[in-house]
């Protein structure tokens, strides 16, 4: 027998239980034995009412039975909507006998158990439906303590109730800050747009939905870009959708004005690729979509369509969609944003160099240029090749400090004045100079180093090299026999002081023998222990004996870039291989013709 300082422990020892539980069913045992052990009562039985009175499951323990008796089922049955509570609780006290079966399924087990009549109780749960607990009495009962009892039960129940879905909004607030959070790291990870959008459909799924489309927005429309599914066969149905089905495109076509997340089911979906067997949805619960636009920055962007075939109550809600579309839009707008100045700085680094370099019998030419800065500020290195009137040739490279609109304007300013100036057969000590004049008189508040050698053929074959360095790298030579030389250069840096003189040394090249400029790029590129590339530039330049100017360039820059895991600064190489030419190519230089007129 339970008295009411037993009873009241049940209680106590019931809410002990919902702090552990996860739904109200796994409470049932502390619910039924106190119920069962009170005089005159037989049998219990609880059900489970959707809102629009399915049962769910029916559970029954009678006082001598050895477990409970458990029916799980989504049984409809409108008769049971006459006892469906509108607030509070109602208890019912009645015979068996007079029990509808319509209403009451609990009858079927009521009616065995040796009890006449029955005193019920029907609250609600939540806004998704209701429940039931009634007990089978005997004569000897006290239906008013009886019934009380059953509202107390029921009061705890609802309120454990009621803290079980606050745990698990909590649990599942929690998951979605993380599933955010992980989502933002991964879609920021990457600035390449296609990259970034399939990072956002393969973080979605099976997390947030069960299939994903993403679609940027075009002039002309919504453009496919990535899907994903949990099923391969749902998955190849749902990249076919979001290439060209036009209803999806008419849906999506419309999804400009509104911010939260659109849901679709049912004949919604009629006409849909989602709707009917084999569609891109698939699954045995109702298809349920949602499209959520992606705007950032007070545009539109592109859209993310969901697909679920899972439970109502596992579907996520609008909120968690909106934020989840906002991160993702910020990060697909960074992308575009970064493309659209990668193009334009590539396109103004073009304009800063030549677009391609001049054919000279004799000599083979060639350029190489690496951009190190992530972040894609155009740099300042710049380069050039200018045939000249006396037949020789001029190698240009220089570096200016820094990087932006102020190097570029430098670097295009640099290279026009020393190409215009050699052009006119201007000495390349002489043309540094004037180079210099222009930047102090422009104001410049950057420096930069230059380095400018003219290459002239000799009647004996040999190349008279002329060197004129401001501050930058010496040049290397490779030697036919794979020695490497360093071409003697040095001077002060361009945009110090006002009147500065450049002088020359000279060197020569014999056929075979490859002349290497570069800038500091090149030879500041720094491996994780500290070392810089610099100091094994010659033995990779040695071993390049033989090679075109071609390979020569882009096999530096190339292993350079591999070499570094610190230095972001630009790489640029002008590679000059004299392979000699013979009288029969009438390309001797008018120098060396007047030399020849003399010694006869």
């Amino acid at each position: 027998m339970v008295d009411d300082d037993t009873w009241s422990g049940a209680l106590h020892r019931l809410w002990q239980a919902a702090s552990r539980a996860e739904e109200v069913a796994a409470l049932a045992d502390d619910v039924y034995a106190p119920l069962l052990a009170t005089p005159g009562v037989h049998l219990v039985v609880g059900t489970r009412w959707d809102e629009d009175a399915t049962l769910r499951y029916m559970r029954a323990l009678g006082a001598d039975g050895d477990g409970p008796v458990i029916v799980a089922t989504a049984r409809s049955m409108p008769g049971a909507a006459v006892r469906e509570p509108d607030g509070e609780p109602v208890v019912t006290r009645a015979s068996v006998d007079e029990l509808d079966d319509a209403a009451w399924p609990e009858a079927e087990f009521l009616r065995q158990s040796p009890g006449a009549s029955v005193v019920a109780c029907t609250f609600r749960l939540d806004r998704s439906g209701w429940a039931g607990l009634s007990v089978a009495v005997d004569a000897s009962a006290d239906t008013e303590g009886v019934a009380r009892r059953l509202a107390q039960a029921v009061d705890v129940i609802v309120a454990c109730h009621t803290g079980i879905l606050q745990r698990g909004r909590e649990a599942r607030r929690g998951a979605d800050d993380a599933l955010l959070a992980e989502a933002s790291l991964q879609m920021d990870s990457s600035l390449d747009v296609e990259d970034t959008l399939r990072r956002v459909a393969r973080i979605a799924v099976p997390a947030v939905a069960d299939g994903c489309l993403v679609h940027l927005l075009r002039k002309d429309g919504p453009e496919f870009v990535a899907a994903t599914h949990v099923a391969v066969q749902q998955q190849r149905a749902l990249e076919e959708a979001g290439r060209d089905d036009p209803w999806l495109t008419a849906l999506l076509a419309r999804r400009d004005d509104g911010d939260q997340a659109l849901f679709l089911t049912g004949a919604a979906l009629e006409g849909s690729p989602f709707a009917g067997p084999g569609s891109a949805g698939g699954g045995r619960h109702p298809t349920v979509v949602s499209v959520s636009t992606l705007h950032a920055r007070g545009r539109v962007v592109g859209s993310i369509t969901f697909v679920y075939q899972r439970p109502e109550d596992r579907l996520p809600d609008s909120a968690f969609l909106d934020s989840l579309a906002t991160r993702a839009a910020l990060a697909i707008d960074n992308a575009l944003l970064y493309e659209l100045r990668r193009h334009a700085v590539l396109s103004l680094q073009e304009h800063l160099l030549p677009s391609q370099l001049p054919a000279v019998k004799g000599w083979d030419l060639s350029a190489s240029y690496e951009v190190g800065d992530p972040m894609l500020d155009v740099g300042g290195d710049f380069y050039d090749a200018v045939p000249r009137p006396d037949g020789s040739i001029a190698l240009l490279i220089g570096d200016v400090c820094g990087r932006g609109a102020e190097a570029a304007a430098l670097t295009g300013l640099a290279r026009h004045t020393l190409r215009t100036l050699l052009e006119e057969g201007t000495d390349p000590g002489t043309a540094l100079s004037r180079l210099n004049r222009a930047l102090r008189q422009e104001g410049a508040t950057r420096f930069l180093t230059a380095v400018v050698v003219t290459m002239t053929p000799r009647a004996d074959g040999t190349v008279l090299l002329t060197t004129c360095s401001a501050g930058h790298p010496r040049p290397l030579v490779l030697r036919a026999d794979g020695s490497i030389g360093e071409v003697v250069s040095g001077g002060l840096l361009l945009g110090i002081l006002d009147d500065v003189s450049y002088e020359s040394h000279e060197d020569s090249l014999t056929p075979g023998d490859t002349l290497v400029l570069f800038t500091d790029g090149l030879t500041e590129s720094r491996e994780a222990d500290g070392t810089y590339f610099e100091s094994v530039l010659p033995g990779r330049l040695s071993a390049l004996r033989g090679s075109d100017a071609a390979h020569v360039a882009e096999s530096l820059a190339r292993q350079a870039r591999t070499f570094r895991a610190s230095g972001q600064d630009d790489i640029a190489l002008l590679v000059a291989r004299w392979n000699g030419i013979t009288p029969s190519d009438g390309l001797l230089p008018l120098e060396t013709l007047l030399e020849q007129a003399a010694l006869r």
